[in-house]
């Protein structure tokens, strides 16, 4: 985009990526004194852009990763892709013992974007931006010490079912044959409903009993008294929750999720600040978001 005419080029895009997760990882590394040659699982999520050789081969091919490297990547599952990626690790770290896991998420626009005149799919070029981020999971009992944070819980909640969530972010040719990414005005409904199923199934493994009473009370009450009781009770997660970090998805997304979980604007300052300064970066944005809440101490 710094070009004109922009350099819409598959090279430009290759050359891009590889620049945002080669310099992701040999930060990740520097830091850690880890040897890529340990790696033992290696994950990759870009949802626009993959080329052949896949972007985790490519990591494999510029670290020298070892033979036996058990190599994934992930496309088109958008900006959830990064929670996603950090799940299957966890998975494979359950099974594969004593090793591992780097998770690489990233997201690359150059290569699709939109150059038509459709007002639902020039939102994507105002919104997103090229981001990226490296994480490094370990199972090896001796890393206990020197990590910085211990994996609890995953929780996923897929609604794709729904047709009203499957096509809230679309691909495809516009009237005049471009294609780009259509944006539903849908997106903030889609994005508030399924945290609020998301939540209600990590609620119980996280919040105190007492909040779990007063929802088991309103949940029977609704059933019993549908015309008295009009909303269920919205359990208060700051409880077992200390920071949120909440996809900077848009503005419009960051407020349905601000009012429906019922925060204070400081619990969503971090999603509103990574917005402002780097935009939308898809799947890496909660790692800015938790690199900012790191910052603030």
């Amino acid at each position: 985009l710094l070009q004109v005419p922009p350099r819409k080029t598959f090279a430009s895009a290759r050359e891009e990526t590889e620049q945002v997760i080669i310099g992701a990882l040999e930060n990740l590394f520097e830091n850690t004194k880890v040897n890529p040659k340990d790696i033992g699982i290696l994950v990759v999520n870009s949802s626009m852009f993959n080329p052949t050789p896949s972007l985790s081969a490519m990591v494999v091919n510029t670290f020298k990763l070892r033979s036996n490297v058990r190599s994934f990547n992930l496309g088109g599952m958008g900006c959830s892709a990064g929670v996603i990626a950090i799940d299957l690790a966890k998975d494979l770290l359950h099974v594969h013992k004593n090793t591992y896991a780097l998770v690489v998420s990233t997201e690359n626009i150059t290569y699709n974007i939109y150059a038509g005149d459709n007002k639902s799919m020039m939102v994507s070029n105002c919104l997103f931006r090229v981001g990226g981020a490296a994480i490094l999971l370990s199972n090896k009992p001796r890393d206990r010490r020197r990590s910085k944070y211990e994996l609890v819980h995953t929780v996923r909640t897929h609604t794709g079912s729904d047709d009203k969530s499957f096509r809230c972010v679309q691909q495809g040719d516009d009237e005049s044959g471009k294609t780009g990414v259509s944006l539903s005005k849908d997106i903030t409904d889609v994005a508030g409903r399924t945290v609020k199923k998301n939540i209600a199934t990590l609620g119980p493994l996280i919040l105190p009993l007492s909040e779990k009473l007063l929802f088991f009370v309103t949940f029977m009450g609704k059933k019993l008294f549908k015309d008295k009781i009009k909303h269920y009770y919205v359990p208060d997660f700051k409880l077992a929750i200390d920071h949120f970090c909440i996809h900077a998805g848009g503005r419009a997304v960051i407020d349905v999720l601000e009012k429906n979980l019922g925060l204070a604007p400081i619990d969503v300052e971090a999603s509103r600040s990574t917005l402002h300064r780097f935009g939308n970066t898809s799947s890496s944005s909660i790692w800015y978001e938790l690199a900012y809440i790191e910052a603030k101490g």
